[in-house]
């Protein structure tokens, strides 16, 4: 007996051929998406496994909308399997986000077979994303500096001397916590500031230890940036 290994049609909804081009074409796409994501990551929590899992989620809503299709019995099944589902990994940056959902889009168009919708979406809005970071896009040109710097608690305040230090050597700065540290023995004050052209934040820190007795103070730069 011969096995007809043609285009058949399955449950009389999608034939093979649908199958192997929606999973293929959110493969290709999923994986522009990942490299666009790669290339433009600039922060220090890159995960391969979050870029393995872009791939596996495009591919992943594509079948699901095949299985799906119109059929709102299935539609509202699947909510109800997926509701169990829970995530508990903490996405550090807004942008991942957009990623997840850029993915998701993808697959939904090639799971509902407007490959030519998926194609051009993917091409233009990683391009926008590839120029965004060209170009560096809505970048704020002020950059300011978190300063933390741990006086003695004694019940005197050291806030004036520290201030002195930052009104002489910024240009502006503001107080945004004050924090007890080691047991009470200290408190640790947190200042955003922006330093003055010539002043470096090795300076800064100098000037701050000599004003607290030799606390420790720290200037970090590009915080904003910076997963903390």
């Amino acid at each position: 007996m011969d096995l007809d290994f043609g285009i058949t049609d399955l449950s009389g909804t999608f034939s093979v051929l649908d199958v192997t081009l929606a999973l293929s074409l959110a493969f290709v796409a999923s994986v522009v998406v990942a490299w666009t994501y790669r290339a433009t990551h600039r922060n220090i929590s890159y995960s391969q496994s979050y870029v393995h899992t872009l791939i596996i989620l495009g591919m992943l809503i594509a079948l699901i909308m095949l299985v799906v299709g119109s059929n709102i019995a299935r539609a509202f099944a699947l909510v109800g399997a997926l509701s169990v589902v829970r995530f508990r990994n903490a996405i550090k940056e807004t942008r991942d986000v957009g990623f997840i959902f850029l993915v998701m889009a993808v697959g939904m168009a090639c799971g509902t077979r407007f490959y030519a919708l998926a194609a051009i979406a993917t091409l233009l809005i990683c391009l926008v994303i590839l120029l965004m970071h060209r170009f560096n896009w809505f970048a704020l040109e002020v950059k300011r500096q978190l300063v933390k710097v741990q006086v003695p608690a004694d019940g005197e305040d050291h806030g004036p001397t520290v201030e002195d230090v930052l009104l002489r050597l910024t240009d502006e700065h503001e107080l945004i916590s004050t924090e007890s540290v080691r047991g009470g023995a200290l408190l640790e004050l947190a200042y955003t500031a922006r330093l003055k052209k010539e002043v470096t934040p090795g300076q800064l820190v100098s000037s701050l230890r000599e004003s607290t007795a030799g606390q420790k103070a720290a200037v970090l730069t590009g915080y904003d940036q910076t997963d903390l």
